[in-house]
């Protein structure tokens, strides 16, 4: 386990608000020279603290409209019924998250769509479709900007 001081936790709150930061906009942001800002940056990510930045892309400006939270239950458990349902819905481009949970459902999805037409045909072509699916419960987000 890394140790971390306050200026490891302030350059993690930098990089978490904005990924995209270089080393100079982030010593600029917690009062750290580049150079030290970098060599902090750099032992981070040898240590496995940080592992990677990611892009966040805005669904809406390429008309994706809806999202929908699929909790799905398969119909017979299995290694191999969850292998081939892993393996099948991660093909679905539509499908931005796979989580494997415990409790009532098996897995969440995460579900992108144009407009409710276009989630009704990716579900009873595409999702309904999947090996070993069981159950599937919907829930549309109606806002994540609270």
């Amino acid at each position: 386990m890394t140790e971390l001081d306050a200026t490891d936790r302030a350059i993690l709150a930098a990089l978490r608000r904005d990924g995209g930061l270089n080393a100079k906009e982030v010593g600029d942001a917690i009062g750290l020279s580049q150079p030290a800002a970098y060599r902090r940056i750099k032992r981070l990510e040898e240590e496995g603290v940080i592992t990677g930045r990611s892009l966040i892309v805005d669904r809406a400006a390429l008309g994706f409209e809806v999202v929908v939270f699929l909790g799905v239950k398969l119909a017979v458990r299995g290694r191999a019924s969850m292998a081939d349902f892993e393996r099948a819905v991660v093909a679905i481009p539509e499908v931005q998250l796979v989580q494997h949970v415990l409790g009532v459902y098996d897995y969440r999805l995460k579900v992108v769509a144009r407009d409710l037409a276009d989630f009704e045909r990716i579900l009873r072509r595409r999702i309904m479709t999947l090996p070993g699916v069981g159950d599937i419960e919907s829930n549309v987000l109606l806002s994540d900007e609270l």
